[in-house]
């Protein structure tokens, strides 16, 4: 007999299933024990009755054991009947159960909401906190998400593209994670903050609308809800302006939220949009929250930050790389809005410069933000001119971008939406690390895994490396 899923037994009233997961309640009534079992699909509850050939394994068994489970699927007597709950008219009559793999006491309870646990103890035994009901939840109506992001932009013929993990280590705004080369010792590859270049590259080749579910590496500073490593949906289209890109992504984030979420309500449609000096001016905040009742969890209030200036001059506590008193706001890849082109090429009233820089909101945090770029290479050149970067360093770091751009790159434009905030807020959690498979503390440490941690001599050595020890 084939195993049968929680979720599909109430079609089976009467006859009998296999069941295989979890013990996630258990009840020894002296005579009778009762169980609730677990799988992927949902939670169902069992009984062994006095006479059953499997009272005496049901009377060892334990919270979090894993077990097959047979028996005969029962209507439940109607006082017992629990309505508005998966499965709560019928129960599993066991006739025999097989212990898969027992468990030591569980570091903390999985049934109740994990939330209450210390953050630390959750992160250290994740696997465990990954079975309870709503991380469980998150993580699969993230997957749901995924999916209606890939199965929406293939009807729009973007084409899924994987960029490399290593790449080159460039000035692009937060620091490099960087890996160090075996085969060529004294040299590093570095994870990439972000596919953006790539992307880019890829307009160069003719792929015209790409997207990406993309994992994304800073090495930043500690700061509150932030991951080392995030996911991005990354788009860019090939002869697009601003409209356009604004169009799919809008198109886009309504179709989650009424087909995954119809209990929340958008406020505005289409979302209104705002300059960045209005922004600044009404709300002290680029990222204002626009709702009009901020008592109402399933209100989402989405909108378009627009019109941010390019340049600003350079704070001492500023993470982006730069080497002049100018850097920019968003990244150097932007373009100016059409009427500033010109101070941009003659590198005048750089405070004045408006870039085509987009930000969509959603309930006073940005989810997402791109630009239409400089595909002309001397454009890209005074960005960096500007920015106060050698004619040799810009060569070295950004060379292959402006060759690209002298070989028929089209003009494009594209966003990225961080995920995991964008998830965040739709389930309602707290911070990203709720809706994150295996996520790392404010710290970023796996306490799971126990990382970052040690290599061997033998390692360093392989790697030419040595690890100097502070006096």
């Amino acid at each position: 007999m084939q195993r049968t899923y929680i979720k599909d037994l109430k079609n089976l009233v009467g006859k009998e299933a296999i069941i295989k997961g979890w013990v996630s309640v258990r009840r020894d009534q002296g005579k009778m024990v009762f169980m609730d079992m677990r799988d992927m699909t949902g939670i169902v509850q069992c009984v062994v009755l006095p006479d059953s050939p499997a009272i005496e394994i049901a009377k060892e068994t334990r919270t979090e054991w894993v077990l097959a489970i047979s028996g005969v699927i029962n209507k439940r007597p109607e006082k017992n009947i629990k309505a508005g709950v998966q499965n709560g008219d019928i129960e599993i009559e066991i006739k025999n159960i097989e212990v898969l793999n027992k468990t030591d006491t569980p570091p903390f309870e999985i049934s109740s909401d994990t939330k209450e646990i210390n953050e630390d103890t959750r992160l250290k035994y994740r696997y465990l906190d990954l079975r309870n009901e709503r991380v469980q939840k998150n993580i699969r109506m993230r997957h749901k998400v995924i999916k209606l992001i890939r199965n929406n932009l293939d009807k729009e013929n973007f084409v899924e593209v994987e960029t490399p993990l290593l790449t080159k280590s460039t000035p692009e705004g937060a620091r490099d994670y960087v890996v160090p080369s075996r085969l060529y010792k004294g040299e590093f590859y570095a994870l990439p903050q972000s596919p953006q270049q790539y992307k880019q590259l890829l307009m160069t080749g003719g792929i015209e609308k790409y997207f990406q579910i993309a994992k994304c590496l800073r090495d930043e500073d500690s700061r509150g809800d932030r991951q080392p490593e995030f996911t991005q949906l990354d788009i860019e289209m090939s002869f697009a302006e601003r409209e356009d890109v604004m169009e799919v992504n809008e198109k886009l984030l309504i179709s989650i939220v009424e087909t995954l979420y119809p209990n929340k309500k958008i406020q505005e449609k289409p979302f209104p949009r705002i300059s960045y000096k209005e922004a600044m001016e009404k709300y002290k905040t680029d990222r204002p929250d626009l709702r009009k009742d901020k008592e109402n969890p399933d209100l989402l209030a989405f909108g378009w930050v627009i019109d941010f200036p390019f340049f600003e001059k350079v704070k001492t506590s500023t993470n982006k790389q730069t080497q002049g008193e100018w850097t920019f706001t968003h990244n150097p890849f932007s373009r100016p809005i059409p009427e500033h082109m010109d101070h941009l090429m003659k590198k005048e009233k750089l405070g004045d410069i408006i870039t085509s820089q987009y930000d969509v909101i959603l309930n006073g945090l940005e989810i997402g933000g791109g630009s239409i770029r400089n595909h002309q290479y001397k454009a890209l050149q005074k960005v960096f001119e500007i920015l106060g970067y050698e004619k040799e360093s810009i060569e070295t770091d950004f060379g292959h971008m402006l060759q690209a751009f002298k070989l028929g790159t089209p003009p494009h434009g594209g966003i990225a939406w961080g995920l995991d905030r964008l998830v965040m807020l739709l389930q309602d959690e707290p911070n990203i690390r709720e809706v994150i498979a295996f996520p790392k503390t404010g710290e970023g440490k796996d306490l799971m895994m126990n990382s970052p941690s040690k290599i061997s001599e033998k390692q360093l050595k392989e790697l030419g490396i040595k690890i100097e020890k502070k006096k």
